[in-house]
């Protein structure tokens, strides 16, 4: 069953590239901009995660945090973090409870192969812990904009 827009965003708990742990509850009273995405240091990931880096200070403004979820360690967050500047910290989901509550994990097609993967998508999650947007088509390159087009219709 897909979350969908209006639905109560899954409480979750996991850790961050500095091995704090990271709630849900941490961000209540903020807007949130939960990113899933497959894999530190590939060219689509970067590309999401750089665009979302430098648009970061205009996302603020509007009142937004940001949170980057994928299934590789905290030590490969810290130096994804580190190599390309990131002002917001990364979930490490080993274990995929996350990307399984947020319907992030599933079954994906390349190049004729089906194998189970991450869904790239996001989630913009109000103040009050509800789901106000679902993108679950992200434009890897204009992924703030494709946001913040969103939060403003």
């Amino acid at each position: 069953m897909a979350l969908k827009v209006g639905d109560k965003a899954p409480d979750f708990t996991g850790v961050n590239e500095k091995g704090e742990t990271i709630s849900l509850a941490d961000y209540k009273g903020k807007k949130l901009i939960l990113f899933f995405y497959p894999k530190d240091n590939t060219p689509g990931c970067t590309a999401a995660a750089c665009d979302l880096r430098d648009n970061y200070a205009e996302l603020q403004k509007q009142g937004f945090e940001l949170l980057g979820v994928s299934p590789d360690s905290p030590k490969k967050h810290a130096k994804f973090i580190e190599k390309f500047e990131f002002p917001f910290p990364l979930l490490a989901d080993e274990d995929k409870t996350v990307l399984n509550a947020f319907d992030a994990w599933g079954l994906k097609k390349f190049m004729g192969r089906e194998y189970d993967g991450v869904l790239r998508s996001t989630y913009i999650i109000d103040e009050k812990g509800v789901i106000s947007h679902v993108i679950e088509k992200v434009k890897t390159k204009t992924h703030a904009s494709q946001i913040m087009d969103l939060v403003a219709a």
